[in-house]
């Protein structure tokens, strides 16, 4: 417990009192390990024993989503597409949804599966779908993190369940959160799911975060005796995303609440430090994206709705906000895809279509969103959308 500070105390030596009573529980636990990153630049707000050898529990499915994702993606999967349950799949332990040796799972079940109920025999389902036994899919998983360049991880199964050769780190697991974001945006919005029903049986989160925590709209939970309570974590507020892994808690509550302390921190640091950058950003429009390494050559289109005046920037940044709907292996499905939900919006919302060509794991695809937005206005579209069936991402640019 932290001392009422006696008059004459400053705020400082209060900090400097949690902070040191902060190093002698990380001390004390020698399974604890943390990192917060910045989302938006890549910095580094926090980190203790982030690159230390741990068993990644759970955490382990959100590298299975990522490659479901990139399946979907790729067009060899769809949500409707249905898997085989194998006789190994259905023999994994809890936790689970009970799957029978024989029945076929749609791809639209078993991501909820996976993020909701952490379901390991789920996490076979998918593993043999994709890569013909969990072993060799396994295989594919570390292949997969060397390429995201998540040096420090090697995948021994697909659901985390415990194995001493499946180890990650704080760090590559944050790696690994934003990546998932960034390359498969129009999937996001399924870490955030409270509940789901599968054979008339309803299933809720695991992830209290989500819902206690404001501003957090993702990841994932996990835990198994060898790692203690692992959580992966997202969080937006004051315009600024970080994303934060805490490794090793000992409870689930003690876990959360370290979270929820390192979010607070690390998002007022980060604030701080853009205030003092204060850099002028510009509106991104489809005819004013510059091409680099990750995004080049912007296919323009004809504004569907009425559009923000090609160029124009905002001291302010309150136009910086955009609804990213999705990426696509042919720039006419990305137009198509833009098209169609500027068209959903109706008079709901002023703003540009643009295309952009981005390259995700090697791969060139056509990244489709609705630009020119207010944050509130981003969210208010994103949110139609997401009731008329198309799923969206609101991202700041």
């Amino acid at each position: 417990m932290f001392a009422v500070p006696r008059p004459g105390k400053t705020l400082a030596h209060l900090l400097g009192l949690m902070l040191l009573a902060l190093a002698v529980q990380v001390q004390a636990n020698p399974r604890y390990a943390a990192i917060v990153i910045d989302a938006e630049n890549g910095t580094v707000l926090h980190a203790a024993n982030a690159d230390a050898s741990r068993y990644p529990a759970s955490l382990t499915k959100m590298m299975t989503l990522y490659l479901l994702f990139e399946a979907m993606e790729q067009g060899r999967m769809n949500l409707n597409t249905t898997m085989p349950v194998s006789a190994h799949a259905a023999s994994m332990p809890q936790t689970n949804i009970s799957l029978k040796t024989g029945e076929r799972l749609r791809v639209r079940d078993a991501i909820p599966a996976l993020i909701v109920r952490s379901a390991n025999d789920v996490a076979v389902v998918v593993a043999e779908a994709l890569g013909g036994s969990e072993r060799a899919f396994a295989r594919r998983m570390t292949a997969k993190a060397k390429e995201l360049k998540m040096y420090n991880t090697t995948f021994r199964n697909a659901s985390g369940l415990p194995d001493k050769g499946q180890t990650s780190t704080a760090r590559d697991l944050a790696t690994l959160s934003l990546r998932l974001m960034k390359d498969y945006p129009a999937y996001y919005h399924y870490f955030s799911t409270p509940s789901f029903s599968y054979k008339g049986r309803t299933y809720r989160s695991h992830n209290r975060m989500v819902q206690n925590l404001p501003g957090v709209d993702g990841m994932k939970t996990g835990y198994i005796r060898a790692s203690g309570f692992n959580v992966a974590t997202s969080a937006l507020r004051d315009d600024r995303r970080v994303v934060g892994v805490v490794m090793g808690g000992k409870t689930a509550k003690s876990r959360d609440a370290q979270m929820a302390s390192l979010i607070d921190r690390s998002i007022g640091r980060a604030i701080r430090v853009a205030r003092v950058a204060a850099p002028e950003r510009k509106v991104v429009t489809a005819r004013s994206v510059r091409p680099s390494a990750q995004t080049r050559a912007p296919v323009s289109l004809q504004p569907a709705v009425a559009s923000l005046p090609t160029g124009q920037t905002t001291a302010s940044d309150n136009l910086g906000w955009a609804v990213q709907i999705g990426s696509f292996r042919m720039p006419e499905q990305a137009r198509d895809r833009a098209s169609d939900a500027a068209s959903r919006l109706g008079s709901l919302a002023q703003a540009r279509a643009a295309v952009t060509e981005v390259e995700i794991s090697n791969r060139k695809l056509f990244r489709a969103r609705l630009v020119g937005f207010e944050k509130q206005q981003a969210q208010n579209a994103c949110q139609h959308l997401s009731r008329q069936g198309m799923d969206c991402l609101v991202v700041r640019l």
